[in-house]
């Protein structure tokens, strides 16, 4: 760790500072003084889940408390706190991956990763999953739960610097499952404003409609290939969009 530290210190001049990701167990008052006087800046925990028997089936090493602590340690000494979260991970549920993002909120961190679970080939997971032991989210459910989570942390003013994995070859031909996907943030926020349509003209007879949205939103509002709006056209929607920059990247308002 020192010796990548220093790797960095001639080029100090050049960046505001340096983020790092560790365990949280990995965290205590000695490290803090030695990451501060190397210019560290911001710090990431790959917390997971804060469900104990969640982290304990995964065999991650360390508790909920364990996150809280780290976290609380970390912001008192002036960083900067990131939280990485595994959605769908072994033993969890849409309760408890909620609960977890509840419990994120509570530490208050600046940022905060999202990562769908996936199932690689030649792992335990893939074991629990050919033996049934394990039965992933669909691609669809992921997309649920995940659309829910934006709004949870956006509305807290926690910034999300990432959800779901970068697209790699490998990741695709390694993977098993079928519930992985390379736009996956697109697709939880073409949902969101999904919702939100259906949501604003719920009391509305007349399927011929006006909607304004953030010109920005649109292909969000379109949905990947347009999907949002077949599905709309299926239920006999026949929609006008107009632009207002003023509003949210999610907010719509009635024409």
């Amino acid at each position: 760790m020192i010796s990548l530290l220093e790797a960095c210190e001639p080029f100090s001049e050049d960046f505001a500072g340096i983020r790092i990701s560790t365990r949280p167990d990995c965290i205590d008052s000695g490290t803090l003084e030695l990451l501060k006087r190397f210019g560290v800046t911001s710090i990431e925990l790959g917390a997971q889940s804060m469900v104990d028997s969640v982290l304990e089936a995964n065999e991650r090493g360390h508790s909920a408390e364990a996150v809280a602590e780290a976290s609380r340690l970390i912001k008192a000494r002036g960083f900067s706190l990131g939280l990485q979260m595994m959605t769908g991970l072994y033993g969890s549920d849409f309760e408890k991956d909620l609960y977890t993002a509840s419990r994120f909120v509570a530490l208050r961190p600046d940022t905060v990763r999202i990562y769908p679970t996936v199932i690689m080939k030649g792992t335990r997971l893939e074991e629990y999953f050919n033996s049934g032991d394990y039965i992933p989210y669909t691609l669809e459910q992921s997309v649920e739960l995940c659309s829910r989570l934006i709004r949870v942390f956006e509305d807290e003013g926690i910034r999300i610097i990432r959800l779901g994995l970068h697209y790699s070859d490998s990741l695709v031909s390694g993977s098993v499952g079928g519930n992985y996907h390379p736009a996956f943030k697109e697709l939880c926020e073409s949902k969101i404003i999904y919702d939100s349509f259906l949501e604003l003209f719920s009391d509305k007879d007349d399927r011929r409609v006006t909607v304004f949205i953030n010109p920005k939103s649109l292909s969000k509002f379109y949905g990947q290939r347009k999907s949002n709006l077949k599905r709309l056209n299926e239920q006999g929607y026949e929609i006008t969009v107009r632009f207002d920059d003023s509003l949210g990247k999610y907010s719509l308002r009635k024409g």
